[in-house]
């Protein structure tokens, strides 16, 4: 893979992470979903509930693992915007999953990992 402007690497990373949780029998339900300031990359349906999925994708080489970019305060925007969004569309008593999908570009060779459950969110 060539090297990709920030965005298409970002657009491309989702692309393939949609590609990854469909052929895991997840349903897409949106994605880049927005209230106000704060954005969902992926929402997706499963047989188990509804998945809020972070999606970091980079280029090789990394110094660490992408799942650590996923630190608490950008834990925190996504558990405030998964609120609104169950809110939104009406979805309460579901049970509800915060995953992680790390997208690696290296050269020919595409690395996908999933996180299920990456973190557990405390709602208040």
């Amino acid at each position: 893979m060539n090297l990709l402007s920030t965005s298409r690497l970002g657009q491309t990373g989702e692309n393939v992470a949609c590609d990854f949780l469909l052929s895991r029998g997840h349903h897409i339900l949106d994605r880049n979903w927005r209230a106000g300031h704060l954005e969902l990359d992926i929402v997706t349906e499963a047989p188990d509930g509804v998945h809020f999925v972070e999606v970091k994708a980079r280029t090789a080489p990394v110094t660490s693992a992408l799942s650590d970019q996923v630190n608490t305060p950008k834990q925190k925007r996504i558990c405030a915007a998964a609120q609104q969004y169950l809110i939104k569309h009406s979805l309460p008593g579901r049970e509800v999953y915060f995953d992680i999908v790390s997208v690696l570009f290296d050269g020919p060779e595409t690395r996908v990992r999933y996180f299920p459950q990456a973190w557990i969110p405390m709602f208040v």
